[in-house]
């Protein structure tokens, strides 16, 4: 049997995106201890829904906007926040490189939910 991997989850390098976090974690915490801040924490985002934690009090329009964050629409809101979710108190001009954002997503990845935020295999 041959398998085609063609999903955009199976891109990106956890190490360059722990590099590309940087201009997140100002606002975003991922990890074990992992709180809200100026802004959610981000372990287990992909596949939770939006504005669904409750250590951070989000804006009406991300309480109203129904979204569950799967990998394409963080993507086109790491491109632009107020295009995705109008209205939103995130203050960020967005990322116009695929590249980052891939690696960005791989990083995020390793942090789940379940695990309360503890890398699956931590970047180095």
């Amino acid at each position: 049997m041959i398998f085609q991997i063609s999903d955009a989850s199976a891109t990106g390098d956890p190490i360059a995106g722990k590099a590309a976090f940087a201009k997140c974690a100002s606002c975003h915490q991922v990890g074990p201890s992992a709180r809200g801040g100026f802004g959610p924490q981000l372990n287990g985002i992909i596949g939770r829904p939006a504005a669904s934690t409750k250590d951070y009090k989000y804006s009406a329009a991300m309480q109203s906007s129904r979204i569950v964050w799967s990998e394409e629409k963080l993507r086109a809101f790491l491109r632009s926040p107020g295009d995705v979710v109008p209205g939103t108190k995130m203050r960020f001009f967005g990322i116009g490189s695929d590249t980052q954002i891939d690696n960005l997503l791989a990083y995020l990845r390793t942090f789940s939910a379940v695990s309360n935020g503890t890398p699956a295999s931590p970047p180095r």
